[in-house]
């Protein structure tokens, strides 16, 4: 381990009078004494109770089928949609769109948060430009995207690319503008130059912020997809919902809700194992059961 490393990640505490005293034993973080199975078990507990009692209420007829059908039934529709291969081919659609928006919109506006990050004169360049439209709700701009790119796969991507932009641009930005300038300071101190700086610290420093951003910005990608998908979509799980609701399939309604939950926790878990992985250095997340 280096010696900034080792002065960056190993400070020595002060006693009242000033004095440097030796570190004790850490403290247990919160949760400690749960292993991470346990902390995931945990974690499943209340999805799993909510659809028992669903279940429970749809059985003994508390609730209405058209209302909102048994988890039974929507399982058993998916049975039958998967089999027929509708609903593999919608999936695929929709991710893949996600997928390609994320790629297009996460790398622009990872290069512009990096750009503004380590610029004032690009801050002030292009900074207000994107937080006027970051403002812009999807659904005002739907009909100029349109008009654009038509309702073809262009305007779905472009929306999701959208989406996806402005939490990894700022938390981008916000990382980079982060970091502490005592380790700045230190770096220098032991002759790093610009690009070393650039390598070993600030992008290292910025990183938390960074995945943080990419977290958000896969939750947006799935909202701006649904508004797109109802729009003209000849496939995807969106069209999906859309055709049921023409004739009135809730349970094939409430199968794209759960399919767009499930893509949701699939993405965030593979954002946290990114995060256990890349930032395994850090006291915060390295040694964490996420």
């Amino acid at each position: 381990m280096s010696t900034i490393e080792q002065t960056s990640f190993r400070p020595a505490k002060a006693g009242a009078s000033g004095h440097a005293i030796s570190r004790s034993a850490p403290r247990s973080a919160p949760g400690a004494n749960f292993s991470q199975r346990s902390l995931l078990l945990i974690s499943w507990i209340a999805p799993v109770a909510l659809i028992i009692v669903w279940e429970l209420l749809a059985q003994v007829g508390w609730m209405s089928p058209q209302v909102l059908p048994a988890p039974s039934k929507v399982l058993r529709t998916a049975f039958k949609l998967a089999v027929s291969g509708s609903l593999l081919n919608d999936l695929g659609v929709s991710l893949l769109r996600a997928a390609i928006g994320f790629t297009i919109g996460g790398s622009i506006a990872f290069a512009l948060g990096i750009l503004v990050g380590f610029s004032r004169f690009a801050e002030a360049l292009i900074d207000r430009s994107v937080q006027m439209i970051r403002a812009i709700p999807f659904l005002a701009l739907l009909p100029l995207v349109i008009v654009w790119f038509g309702v073809d796969e262009g305007e779905k991507i472009f929306l999701v690319s959208l989406g996806v932009a402005f939490p990894i641009y700022i938390n981008t930005t916000l990382g980079i503008r982060q970091v502490d300038p005592k380790l700045l300071e230190l770096g220098r101190v032991q002759g790093l130059g610009k690009w070393q700086l650039v390598r070993r610290i600030i992008l290292p420093g910025a990183l938390p912020s960074i995945l943080t951003g990419v977290r958000y910005s896969l939750a947006t990608a799935w909202l701006a997809l649904v508004v797109a998908e109802t729009i003209g979509a000849q496939s995807g799980i969106g069209f999906l919902a859309m055709d049921a609701r023409e004739f009135l399939r809730t349970d094939v309604v409430v199968l794209t809700i759960v399919i767009y939950a499930l893509i949701g926790v699939a993405a965030d878990s593979v954002a946290r194992l990114l995060e256990r992985r890349m930032l395994a250095w850090h006291p915060n997340f390295g040694g964490s059961a996420r």
